[in-house]
């Protein structure tokens, strides 16, 4: 609530300007040991507890903290709960301490939670009920009825629930622990017909998967990218829960994505007002208020803290903290306290766990435990001599692939890796599950993965290879917890014990992690200008003020109101500013100014306003940091070859940790000789490391040294997300030969092959051999291949039968034929149609269900790009002709050529050129300018002459462009063309020419076209009520379409409006009929429409028009037909004129420009490929031009269909309620009036919105509502209009 007011009394004085903000120094003020940091001074431990300082370490001691049940507490049945909720909690009969306390709030209300509880408490249930609630919100009605017999359990809930219309997001650390929810949730939830599935690093889902599926268990970083590009946001919109698992992860350098994520999902909750309830699981912390405030939980019905009393095993701790300097010494003390700790566990019969940080160090624990106990003779501790585990140990060990392994294993040793086979470790699972393995030394993926406690656990050492640091750092806290979570056999021990190994100079951090001393800080201000780009690319921040709101939806504004000292802010300033407002403001104020500097924002200081660049849209797309950005800007250049490419990527600030090793430099220096690719840089350089291990990775090198295969790893992590990158920049700069690089190298990490390899390499089933001998025939090249047959490809590898299999994907191997149509629609544009046929063999388990092209445009030196859009080929229309029309201009002066190339975004190779020749092509002519506006006198009305016309008009002189037509239309019988921008005053022009045939031509008949029903229909009520009455009844009409009584009507009337399909089959017989040949006027209006869908019936009948006049003239029969066209502004006007028949004089063609009044045209263009995710990333633009052009007065906003009217005016209404708590009603409006108004209309939608001064016309309402609405608006009571596009003809209002 607190938090709410401070956002409320914000908004109210958020005029503060930024201009006297400060910039800071956040490398100062971030903690540099990142998860590592202490803000706690000293750490106060339980009774009981004691120390013993022994040779080359200290040992602390603390006791396992029993539970004791309070007498009245009562665990919850299964059977309490509703019956349909059974299913999921199968094999349970009771829901523990933790869960029975937690029910009631988790399933039957939504408010956010926050749970903390130690590991094992039965966290995941607690989530299981919160999820069944959202279950139970979409139930449908009627569901499970009293009289349905059910035949089996899997249609028991079938159709009971509306599974289409929620989601559900759980977002866990660490990849191991995403599998391990998705196999745990899919089975629990599948009876209620609920689909789970990963979305990590490595896993996309198309977005047919997404729709199917309900839960999506992701990571932080997966979700954030998600949510961060307006794509995702089509179904982010449908989320109901999101879950955050292990939240203490705040804490960590990766806590900045959390706190981003949940400040994304509170503000959306904020804004659009759709619920989405928050629950956040995590271990014991001793701030957890801070975590609590931090994602809007309510302190006394939503917040539960369990201390460690309540693990399901009680934990006794023992800490060592290594003092012994000398690293060999210090290695061999931890293995003998390992071994004398696995000594005492085994004389009690116990299993234990010995983790350690990284694979090779498994063996060699094993190892030297193995030679411990045969130096001192204690072999049977771990096999019993003679006894059957030693003899199943023999009988598995013939199946054993691993060499570490099939050492230690006969002594009742095992190790665990994830670098081991799939068979060894399953079999070490087994075997250690059935206690004949007493002792298993294993890497943290161990207790990620699988869960296989045992009575002990040792943490061997706390350091584990960090390569995004490039250093051995301090494990995480996560990790630290989770392994020791695996202390403790739920069913058979009465207490676990845990033992952590460290340096002494870490004791007190592990003494406070575990003994609840430790505070989660926020590590947000390292990473801030990243998350505030992310935020402004989104739409959902754009100016310094929104900022500073934002900020205080993070975990760092929670902290700083705690704690402002530790974030660098004296006790004068946090008491003169209690909000810490200023603060906030120097903060985004400083990463404003750094992705400024970076070019991913433009940053106007005087308005504080923010605009994203497309530098920061791709920054933000592809997660990469501002100052990597910032290099890549500086340093880029349209003809990079490999080799300075290389060299960039290894100076990217992803890697700015990485650092060679004394020992990785002999290894180094073998692998640079071997990569294809020559690096300038000696190889003691940490960039020239970078690039030989990229290049190691995509030529399959194998490596021997740890470090050096997992800062590889890293590498090729963020390898094909930068290359993505820096070719989007290059596309967007239009190099086109850096993008062609890029793209392939992208590729080429992807695949790990080079491009002077086999394309073949890319299909997984290709022999290397084979392949090896594809490369040496180098004198064919690619594209004959498609030319050869299954025989000829089988002799060309030596290997007759391997000649189908190769013709088969040699026509998989995506392949496009390209042509082109092009033609010149001026001097300076070409459309171009081009036509792709596929010409492969489209099979979804090779290509899925789509595959994407980019279509690019290049001159004819192939360095810059004219155009590039993308081309999808789905699997449905794999076997049929494709057309791409697009515009590009023409240089000047004309090339020879251009080259169409096709290139696929996943496959190298493939890829198609077509020229397009020049030499035979003929441009227009060049337009004539358009006509001038003369600075004349304006006319009175009184140069009309007839009182009856002057009383028509309601003004007392004509506009300028009326007043420059007047002569020639009025005084003269000549044909004219008036081209002007709407709005101009045309109509009046050409009721000019109308009134002087009324004059001069008793017998005169005037026809008026509008292509359009509509316009037609407006005209026709204007002049009806007009002309009407100095004519007489039935000399104004209006055409039905119904030709009989319309050639009645024609041969009574003066004045025929109609539209022009309406005249085309009139005026077909005009010889027969009398009444066509009789019109002496003819206006068409809206004659640009001859470039659209009633251009031809226009030309028609203008055509028909033109030829009844020279046969009339020919005859002598008759007045002459005089032709009138209106249009708006034409480029080839003299053209048109010439062809209906007007002279120079009677051509008046202005400019766009001239509007009585003038116009501001802003243009705002979107990056969203999707139809939908385009128009919500909208939403909040259109807001914002609304409330910042529209100034109170009436605007009229444009959507592409009836449902988008009223989607847009209510996320009008409710970003209008969320951000200013105002309404759109105008200044003069009656809120009374205004609420009877709206409940006498028949949408619901539109009576909401109408009491907040919004309203929307579509063609399916009423008309009682459509008129209501309309004079509202013309009152200015409603301040804003929102209509679909066709409708822009029918409504005659200004904005």
């Amino acid at each position: 609530e607190d938090l709410k007011d401070v956002a409320m009394e914000e908004a109210v004085d958020g005029s503060d300007d930024n201009r006297n903000a400060r910039e800071l120094d956040f490398d100062s003020l971030a903690f540099r040991e990142g998860s590592h940091t202490m803000s706690n001074k000293k750490c106060d431990l339980p009774d009981k507890s004691w120390r013993a300082m022994k040779p080359g370490y200290e040992e602390v001691h603390v006791p396992a903290v029993r539970s004791v049940a309070p007498p009245g507490e009562r665990l919850v049945p299964i059977a309490e709960l509703p019956s349909w909720t059974h299913d999921a909690f199968a094999g349970m009969t009771m829901l523990n301490r933790v869960q029975s306390k937690m029910a009631e709030v988790a399933l039957r209300t939504s408010e956010n939670i926050l749970l903390c509880a130690p590991t094992g408490a039965g966290k995941t249930n607690v989530a299981m009920l919160s999820i069944l609630n959202v279950l139970g919100q979409y139930q449908k009605e009627n569901a499970y009825g009293e009289d349905v017999a059910y035949d089996d359990k899997a249609s028991k809930h079938e159709g009971n629930f509306d599974l289409s219309s929620f989601k559900i997001i759980y977002v866990a650390p660490m990849k191991a622990l995403v599998q391990e929810v998705v196999k745990n949730f899919s089975k629990r939830l599948s009876p209620y017909g609920i689909t789970v599935r990963e979305l990590s690093g490595d896993s996309n889902l198309t977005r047919q998967q997404i729709s199917e599926t309900q839960m999506i268990v992701t990571t932080p970083e997966k979700w954030d990218i998600v949510t961060r590009q307006g794509e995702g946001r089509a179904y982010t919109q449908l989320v109901r829960l999101v879950i955050i698992d292990e939240i203490h992860l705040l804490h960590d350098d990766r806590g900045p994505v959390l706190e981003s994520i949940v400040a994304r999902a509170i503000r959306q909750v904020e804004t659009t007002a759709e619920p989405v309830r928050l629950v956040g699981l995590s271990a014991t912390l001793p701030n957890y208020a801070d975590v609590a405030t931090f994602l809007r939980v309510k302190p006394d019905s939503g917040m539960f803290f369990f201390d460690h009393s309540y693990r399901p095993v009680p934990l006794q701790m023992q800490y060592v903290g290594i003092t012994e300097r000398n690293a060999f010494r210090r290695f061999q003390l931890q293995n003998e306290i390992c071994y004398e700790k696995a000594t005492s566990q085994r004389k009690n019969g116990n299993q234990m766990l010995i983790f350690v940080h990284s694979r090779a160090e498994t063996g060699k624990t094993a190892k030297a435990l193995r030679d411990l106990a045969l130096e001192r003779d204690e072999l049977n501790f771990f096999v019993r001599e003679g006894g059957a585990t030693q003899e199943i140990l023999r009988e598995e060990l013939g199946t054993v692939k691993n060499a570490d392994l099939k050492e230690v294993l006969p002594f009742g040793f095992a190790i665990h890796h994830a670098g081991m086979a799939r068979a060894d470790r399953e079999l070490v699972e087994d075997l250690f599950a059935d206690g004949h393995i007493a002792v298993l030394c294993c890497t943290a993926t161990l207790a990620w993965g699988v869960n296989l406690p045992a009575h002990a656990v040792i943490i061997k050492g706390t350091q584990i290879y960090d390569p995004s640091k490039g250093r051995w750092a301090e494990l995480s806290p996560l990790d630290v917890l989770q392994m020791l979570g695996r202390a403790g056999r739920p069913q058979y021990d009465t207490e676990g014990e845990g033992i952590i190994m460290t340096a002494h100079s870490e004791l007190q951090y592990y003494l406070s992690l575990t003994n609840l001393q430790l505070p989660v800080e926020s590590q947000m201000i390292k990473t801030l200008p990243d998350h505030l780009n992310a935020e402004i690319v989104l739409g959902t921040i754009q100016n310094i003020s929104e900022a500073v709101d934002w900020m205080s939806y993070t975990f760092l504004y929670v902290r700083m109101l705690q704690n402002p000292n530790l974030y660098g802010i004296s006790d004068k300033a946090a008491g003169e500013d209690p909000t810490l407002k200023r603060r906030r403001m120097d903060l985004v104020h400083t990463a404003a100014c750094m992705l400024e500097r970076s070019h991913l924002v433009r940053y106007d200081r005087r308005s504080g306003a923010l605009h994203s660049t497309p530098l920061g849209r791709i920054s933000s797309q592809y997660y990469i940091s501002h100052s990597s950005m910032a290099l890549y800007s500086r340093h880029l250049c349209p003809n990079m070859a490999d080799i300075d490419l290389l060299r960039l990527f290894s100076m990217s600030g992803e890697f700015a940790h990485i650092t060679v090793r004394e020992e990785e430099k002999l290894e180094l220096s073998k692998l640079a000789t071997r990569v294809p690719i020559p690096v300038k840089e000696s190889p003691n350089e940490p960039s020239a490391k970078i690039n030989i291990l990229l290049q190691a990775y995509i030529s399959r090198l194998r490596l021997d040294g740890f470090a050096l295969v997992s800062d590889m790893a890293f590498i090729q992590q963020s390898a094909a997300r930068i290359m993505r990158a820096i070719f989007e920049i290059s596309l967007r700069r239009g190099w086109s030969g850096l993008a062609k690089l890029t793209l392939a190298f992208a590729n080429m990490v992807a695949y790990r092959i080079w491009r002077s390899q086999s394309p073949l390499r890319q299909f997984k089933n290709v022999p290397e051999i084979v392949a090896r001998k594809l490369e040496r025939k180098s004198d064919i090249e690619w594209a004959r291949y498609a030319d050869l047959t299954p025989s000829d490809l089988g002799e060309l590898v030596g290997v007759p039968k391997m000649g189908r299999t190769l013709h088969k994907l040699v026509h998989q191997f995506p392949k496009l034929e390209l042509s082109a149509h092009i033609q010149p629609i001026t001097r300076s544009i070409l459309r171009v149609e081009l036509s792709l046929v596929p010409d492969f063999e489209f099979d979804i388990k090779v290509h899925g269900y789509l595959q994407l092209f980019h279509i690019i445009v290049e001159d004819v030196n192939g360095e810059s790009i004219l155009h590039h859009e993308m081309f999808l080929l789905k699997n449905t229309g794999a076997e049929e002709e494709h057309t791409v029309v697009f515009t590009v201009n023409i240089l000047d002066p004309l090339p020879p050529s251009y080259f169409i190339r096709v290139i696929s975004d996943r496959w190298l190779h493939s890829e198609a050129v077509l020229p397009i020749s020049f030499n035979k092509m003929i441009l227009p002519a060049k337009f004539y300018p358009p006509t001038e506006l003369l600075d004349l006198q304006p006319l009175p009305i009184s140069v009309l002459g007839e009182s009856a016309f002057i009383k028509l008009y309601n003004f007392t002189e004509f506009n300028p462009i009326q007043t420059q037509t007047f002569h020639h239309l009025f005084k003269t019988d000549k044909n004219c063309l008036i081209c002007a921008p709407s709005g101009s005053g045309k109509s009046a022009c050409a009721e000019f020419a109308l009134m002087r045939m009324l004059v001069n031509d008793p017998q005169g008949k005037c026809v008026y076209v509008a292509p359009k029903q509509e316009t037609a229909s407006n005209t026709f009520s204007d002049w009806i009520s007009r002309f009407g009455s100095i004519l007489r009844p039935g000399q104004v009409v209006q055409l039905s379409g119904e030709i009989t009584p319309d050639l009645k009507m024609i041969a009574e009337a003066k004045i025929i409006i109609c539209t022009a399909k309406q005249w085309d089959a009139i005026s077909r017989r005009w010889r027969q009929r009398k009444a066509v040949q009789a019109v002496t006027l003819f206006i068409v209006d809206d004659l640009h429409f001859l470039g659209g869908d009633v251009g031809p019936t226009m030309e028609v009948i203008l055509s028909r028009m033109r030829f009844i006049s020279t046969q009339k003239q020919q005859k002598n029969d008759g007045g002459l037909l005089r032709m009138v066209s209106l249009s708006a502004s034409l480029a080839n006007a003299r053209e048109v004129g010439e062809w209906i028949g007007v002279s120079s004089k009677g051509l008046f063609n202005f400019s766009p420009k001239v509007r009585p009044i003038p116009l501001e045209i802003y243009f705002h263009s979107f990056d969203q490929s999707n139809f939908a995710s385009r128009l919500m990333a909208m939403g909040k633009p259109v807001y914002n031009a609304v409330t910042r052009y529209s100034e109170g007065k009436p605007s009229i906003v444009f959507v592409p269909s009836r449902r988008q009217a009223q989607l847009t005016a209510i996320d009008l209404m409710t970003y209008h309620q969320s951000i200013d708590g105002k309404t759109f009603l105008g200044k003069e409006s009656n809120t009374e009036e205004i609420s009877t108004v709206a409940e006498n209309l028949r949408e619901p939608a539109l009576q909401q919105v109408t009491t907040f001064g919004i309203g929307f016309l579509h063609d399916g309402m009423i008309e009682n509502d459509w008129d209501k609405i309309l004079e509202l608006y013309k009152k200015g009571i409603i301040t804003v209009l929102v209509c679909p596009m066709d409708i822009c003809w029918k409504i005659k209002c200004y904005s």
